[in-house]
Parts: C-alpha cells; structure tokens; sequence
C-alpha cells in the first residue's frame, strides 16, 4: 500500500487547468487527425473539464505545517521494508529509501475518484496521433527543479530513456513499448510507441518520475547513491541516517504548489519515514510518540493493544476507514522453478494444509475474509462457469489448460476449523499420491525418491503464527517444511535471484489491470531476475491472455478477460492465498484535520490531511 503523496505509483493524484489558457504556441507540425487533450485514461473516459479547480476529496484551502512521521507501507523498484542505503529507488543497486518518490514530478497524475484517468502536472496538455503511437507532450514553463532550473522535454527525453535502459527490471520491462522519446525543443516532448502497444503504455510513461539529465551527466544511473538526486517534487530530502530514518522537508518554493492537481495536498511541511525491524518495536515507537501516524496491518495489536494511556484519554485516535483501493493479492507464492513445485497436484495438495478458517479465528480475531481469486472483490473475479466470452479466449488453449478451467473456477475449501482438517489433510494426501509421490515412514518422497522439502523464507519473525501451523500440517503429509528469517538484504537478494522456496508477498491489486501484468506472470518475466512473477509462471495461455488485458477496448473485454485469466491461474495453484480487508485501520495522535470526503479509491489518509495546531498544542505537541 503506498501513501497518497507519493505520487502512488503510476496511475495517482492529479491536475489539470483551462486548457486555451495553457496553449503558449502551436506544436510542430503533426498528423491532421491528431487530439489535444489535458488528460489521458484507459477507454478516453474523462470525468474532470480543463478548468476542474482541484480534485473533490481536498480541502484547497488546508493550511501547511507540522511534522507526519511514519512507517514505509508499500514498497516499488529497490526498496525494503526494513532498511535502506540507497536514495536512488529506480535503479537495480542497493536498498532504496522510503518516500523518495515526493522529490519527483511525473508528466501526469491521477484522480483518486477514477481508476484510471490521469490530468497534466508537468505536462500541461498532450496531443495524441489518431493511431495512438504518437504523444507530444507540451510542458508547463514554470517548471523547475529544486536548484532553479528549467524542467525541460530533454530531461523528460532523458528519464524515460534512462529508466528503459538502466532501470530496475520493473521499470524497464513496463517501458518496453516506448519505441523512442526525444526533445522537440524546450517544452515539447515526443514520445512514440511501438505497433501493437498495449492500451494502458501512455499511462506508465506518464506516471514515471523525472529526473535532471544535467544531474545525471557525470554519474551512474546503474549504481547506489546517498547523494539525493535532484528533482523537482513538493519535498526534497533534509536529513537522514542510513538504514534508520529519512526526513523530507516541504519545498516553500515548489513550482507547483497552486496547480489543481497539488491544492489541498502536500501540506506537512516534514515527512519523517521511521525505520524499525520488529513491528513490536515500531508499535512501542508510536506509543512513544515517536510516530504520529500508524496504520496497522497486526489484527492482534488492533485487537487488544490499544489500552495505553494516550489511548484511553483520547490523544490517541484509532479508526477503521473505507478503503476502495483494489485489493492486494496477498500469498504464499511458490517458486515452481524448483523440482517440488512443478506438479500442480502437488501445489494443489500444498495448499490444503492451510487451515484459513482456524487461523483467521485463533491468530487474527476473525478479521479478515479469504482471497479466493487474482482480482479479488471486483467484477474481474471469476464466478462459475465460463461464460461466451470467456470461453472464446479460452478455446484456443483447451488442449494445454486444465479441464477445471472450464468449470467453476478452483476455489480453497472452507476448513472445520479444527486446524488439522482430516478430509482436506486426506485430499491434499491422495493428491499427491496421484502425482506420484510416495510415502517412506514418515517422510514424502518425490516421485524422483527425493524428499518434499519447503523452506518458507522471509526477513521477519511476523508471518509464524500463521505460518507454523501450516508447517506442522504439512509435517502430518510427510513434508519436511520449516520457516527460515534471514536479513532484510539477503532476503531482498534471494528474492530477485528466485532463490527461494515460498515467499510472501502482497502484490497490489488495479482497477484497470494492463502491461503491469506481464511483470507479476509472463514467461518473460519468470525469466527475468528482479520480476515480479514469484511463482514463476510461464503458460502460453497466461501470456496471450495478459496481451488481450493489455489491449482491451472497454471494460466489458477487460473484464472478459481478466475473469478468463483468474480461471487459469487459479487452476495452476501456484499460491496458497491468504487473506483480506476492505477496510484500513489507522491510529494517529489526534494533531491532524481532513476533509470532510474521501477519495472513492482510496483512504485518503494522510496525502489529504493536514496538522491541526489547535489539536497539537491541546495533547502537548
């Protein structure tokens, strides 16, 4: 989950303004059947005018002040949880810092009231070829970085390229489609893509960050830095300790204070990003003080540890707020590039010895639903059987897909809650049986007379309550499975080397899914170290199906298709799912004021907040 005023990945906030107004001068001559736009989106379904004032879910006239100190909550590119000795984040090196992405501007942002329309911040308005391979974007003048200079279209030139070429593989692969971005003098940059481009390329390349070519010149995109790379964002970094903290400080010159996109945002004048292993540590921290605003993710802290003092007096706030931000696909992923994992039954088997129903009640106060599918809570989930257009895409592949994909679509049993399930202990048994594993006393050997062995790895201690128990009915099938915590680089390392049994990871849902699935399950992809396919998914029908996502013309085929996709998946069983909320529990020392709406997709907390001196002072802050 990433904070609101970073910018929120690629598709996120956003701006726009009269767009006669914003024309200085004609573009360079172009295709006659060419679109001037002050936004973009998905299917061309824009709900903002040029001349919107500000977004709906800000106060425009929120005042700027205090101190918001936090947790990292999402992560994107090199960045870990745990620490940090980097603060470039876009590269493959290093360990990057949390809140970095507040120092740079993107050519566009996003509406957190739509999915997926995004309106000018540094690019003011865009004209689009009538084949939608061309996109010339016109830059606003004012732009500046934080040394004074101009943001020009060859620094727009110069990211895309850099970021295509150099970048951390993620980057570099959802870029792939940009054919060529050049400089058309100062102000305008061109940007073509590549025949056959996926519906949704223009809206990465406008979602990416924007860098100083001139900064750059002399040094290594490729390579860790501590040295803060200029940028031309709302904040830019005042202090940090390696691997504890980073504290960004708001620019009182930001260029782009007044434009639509920023009014009634960006109001702390410092984020503080707070560096802990133990979440016991980091909770003791925020009771401290320390951290002023805390959304917490551990149901038995939510549960029952919210009995301090500054609790019960009420300095304290906690809070469930509605979340309509898509839901993470969060798992057990496992790597079926390894030997064990490359039978489905025997991923099929796996997954049954998770008792979610005992673990939800007895290790999360039952506050938490069971994710059954890869789109979870949305119309993108597939529901009985295939459908005409869904079998229309599925067809071409009968003979390679499991015939369970053309059925209701695999869904994990409800458990006895008893935490051993005999019966589903006895399929998952038969299951592997089936697959040609045998039992020797009381250890499963492979049908190759190897051990089934698992090693869960992760960096943290959190994950074994829940974990545990699933180990131990594993043991109860003659699998030999056990938790391994390593440091936070090494786990980060293992990761991108696909070294790895299970992981865990929660990998972030989309409204409009598009390209950004390639990264999560194409053949490419589980080739590619530093990906995002943790499971190694590598299916022909998988592939087709994400470029048919990719190129969807309406909702209705993108729907179609993904559902089509969710039944694929599902049948490969290359997760065991865990689990969801649809809400956000937020706890924060009462010094803050909101407005009185939230954003349709998300919570709006804390991008939309501001500091309440009045409150600050009354609890002695």
């Amino acid at each position: 989950m990433t904070i609101v005023f970073t910018r929120r990945a690629a598709l996120q906030a956003g701006a726009g303004s009269a767009l006669a107004a914003l024309l200085a001068r004609p573009f360079a001559a172009i295709a006659d059947d060419s679109v001037e736009t002050h936004g973009l989106s998905s299917f061309g379904d824009l709900a903002l005018p040029p001349d919107f004032p500000h977004f709906a879910y800000v106060n425009p006239q929120a005042p700027t002040g205090g101190l918001l100190s936090l947790q990292i909550t999402g992560t994107s590119g090199n960045q870990n949880f745990d620490t940090f000795d980097t603060l470039n984040v876009y590269s493959w090196k290093g360990n990057g810092a949390a809140g970095m992405s507040a120092t740079f501007d993107t050519l566009m942002t996003a509406n957190g009231d739509e999915p997926d329309s995004v309106y000018g911040l540094l690019a003011k308005s865009v004209r689009v070829s009538g084949d939608k391979l061309d996109y010339r974007f016109r830059l606003r003048p004012e732009a500046r970085f934080f040394d004074g200079s101009r943001v020009t279209s060859a620094d727009v030139a110069f990211s895309v390229n850099v970021l295509k070429e150099k970048g951390h593989p993620i980057y570099a692969q959802l870029l792939k489609e940009v054919e060529a971005a050049n400089a058309e003098g100062d102000d305008v940059v061109h940007v073509r893509f590549v025949k056959d481009r996926s519906r949704d390329a223009h809206l990465i390349v406008v979602g990416m960050p924007v860098f100083s070519a001139a900064w750059w010149r002399d040094r290594d995109f490729a390579a860790a830095t501590l040295d803060a790379p200029l940028g031309s964002g709302a904040y830019r970094v005042k202090a940090f300790e390696q691997g504890r903290y980073i504290e960004f400080e708001r620019d009182p010159n930001y260029w782009g204070s007044k434009l639509p996109v920023n009014l009634g945002q960006n109001n702390f004048d410092r984020l503080r990003f707070e560096y802990y292993r133990e979440r016991q540590v980091a909770f003791e921290a925020f009771k401290a003080g320390a951290i002023n605003f805390h959304e917490e993710f551990t149901s038995r802290f939510w549960a029952t540890a919210y009995d301090f003092p500054a609790a019960k007096d009420g300095r304290v706030k906690k809070e469930v707020l509605h979340n309509g931000a898509p839901v993470n696909t969060q798992g057990w992923y496992l790597n079926t590039r390894r030997e064990q994992f490359s039978d489905p039954r025997v991923r099929e088997a796996i997954g049954l010895a998770f008792d979610f129903e005992w673990t939800n009640r007895n290790v999360m106060y039952s506050s938490y639903k069971r994710i059954i599918s890869y789109f979870p809570n949305t119309d993108m989930e597939a529901k009985g059987k295939p459908g005409p257009d869904e079998l229309k895409l599925l067809e071409p592949f009968r003979d390679k897909l499991a015939p369970s994909v053309f059925d209701d679509p695999y869904t994990p049993p409800v458990s006895d809650g008893s935490g051993a399930d005999r019966t589903l202990l006895k399929q998952a048994y038969d299951l592997l049986l089936a697959a040609g594993c045998k039992r020797d006393g009381g250890t499963l050997l492979l049908p190759n007379g190897k051990p089934l062995t698992i090693e869960f790895l992760d960096s943290s201690n959190v994950m074994q309550p829940h974990t545990t128990p699933f180990i131990q009915n594993l043991g109860k099938l003659g699998i030999q499975a056990s938790l391994r915590v390593v440091d936070p680089a090494q786990l980060k390392s293992r990761t991108e080397a696909f070294d790895y049994d299970v992981v865990t990871e929660a990998l972030p849902g989309s409204t409009t899914p598009g390209v950004g699935l390639r990264v999560v399950f194409s053949s490419e992809a589980a080739k590619q170290n530093g990906s995002r396919n943790l499971a190694g998914v590598a299916d022909p029908a998988v592939d087709a199906l994400i470029e048919t996502i990719a190129s969807a013309k309406s909702r209705q085929e993108l729907s179609a298709a993904c559902r089509a996709l969710d039944r694929v998946l599902r049948a490969g069983h290359y997760w065991v799912p865990m689990w969801y909320r649809d809400t956000a529990w937020v706890a924060y020392w009462d010094a803050f004021a909101r407005p009185e709406q939230q954003p349709k997709l998300s919570t709006g907390a804390p991008g939309t907040w501001w500091w309440d001196d009045g409150k600050a002072k009354a609890i002695g802050l």
